[in-house]
Parts: C-alpha cells; structure tokens; sequence
C-alpha cells in the first residue's frame, strides 16, 4: 500500500506546538497559515489521490485547507501537530465520495481478474481503475476494500495509508481508542481471509504516539 516512502517520512519532523504556533499566529497574521499548508499538503494529497485518483485529489485536498483556515479558531492547541486533524477533515471530504471510492475498488477487482487481454472492453472508470494500480492497490485487494463498511475502511487507511498512529486515528475520527482498535482489527480480518492470509495493509502498526 505504500511507494517506499512513508506519510510521515514525507514531511520534516517538528516540534510538538510548532503547528500550534503557527496557526494561533494565523489568527492576527492570516498568511502565517501556508506553512500549514506547505508542510502538510503533499502527504493530504497523496492520501485521498491513493483513495480516489488523481482527479479529485486536486480539489479535496485543497479543500480541505480550506475548511481547516476556516475553522483555525477551534484548533486544540494541546493535541499536538496538525496532521490528524487535517486528516479528519479530508477523511469527512472524501467520505462524500463513498460510492465513488467503491465503485473504484470494484473496477480494479474487475480489470485485474479479465486480465490486459480484456482492456479494450473496459468501460472509462475501469480503464482509469486499471491505471491505479500504481497507487497500491491490487485487484483481489481493490474487491477487499470496497467491502468494508466506511468506518472500517477510514481506520484501515488512515493507518496504511497515511502511518497514523492508532491515537491519531482517534483523534482524526473523533472516536475512542478502543474503537480505533476494533474497527481496524475486523478490516484486517476481512482483508486477510480476502487474500488467502496475506495483508499487504499492515506495512506499519504503531499503536502509541
């Protein structure tokens, strides 16, 4: 599920309040807010283009700095860095694309079990599924994922995808622990017994902070 190169690894480390900082400096200096953006933007990109492709990861994850400046006010400055609640807000984004994101995954369950031999029967969405397969996600796995239900499969991500530790996914989610736990321990399941045993999602499990 991942390039090589984790979520977490893609953005410098920073001090704890650093975030913080800067966006209670946002409030007098508006500006001060693209370093928010700066700094996290390429991995909150990365994230919803791997979920639902490249055409709407432009514009959801811009949006989602935009809903993050509008409410920078609520910003709890005591939860530390910025990344889970930015990506809270593009989860709920992308969670308006919930029939989208499966309607993908199943194309890339179709196009992988036809076969390139089949391509030139695909419909537009599967030759663009077809194409998505860089983004990590297979078609046995593509089939896996689309059966979820959407709170499983936000858990499952946030944690593949974007290397959330499991009290960041809380936090994102605005769920408890306990729920972040449950929820990813039946996703794996489901993925496991869907691909024989193997979970290409458990690439990283950081359970603390």
């Amino acid at each position: 599920m991942t390039d090589g190169v984790s979520a977490a690894e893609a953005v410098p480390e920073v001090r704890e309040d650093a975030d913080a900082e800067v966006i209670a400096a946002s409030q007098r200096e508006p500006d001060r807010f693209t370093e928010i953006f700066d700094r996290y933007y390429p991995e909150i990109h990365r994230y919803v283009d791997r979920r639902l492709g490249a055409d709407a990861a432009d514009d959801i994850a811009s949006e989602t700095f935009l809903v993050a400046f509008r409410k920078r006010a609520r910003y709890d400055s005591g939860q530390g860095p910025a990344r889970a609640w930015l990506y809270g807000i593009a989860t709920r984004l992308v969670s308006r694309h919930r029939r989208g994101e499966v309607r993908r995954y199943r194309a890339l369950a179709r196009a992988a079990d036809r076969g390139a031999g089949a391509a030139t029967h695909e419909s537009h969405e599967e030759r663009v599924a077809s194409q998505a397969t860089a983004a990590g996600v297979g078609g046995r796995l593509g089939a896996a994922l689309a059966s979820l239900s959407p709170g499983d499969r936000d858990v499952l991500l946030l944690v593949a995808l974007a290397d959330l530790t499991y009290p960041e996914v809380a936090q994102a989610l605005g769920v408890k622990y306990g729920t972040v736990c449950s929820r990813l321990s039946r996703a794996r399941k489901k993925v496991s017994a869907a691909l024989g045993g193997a979970d290409p999602t458990r690439h990283t499990d950081r359970e603390g902070a």
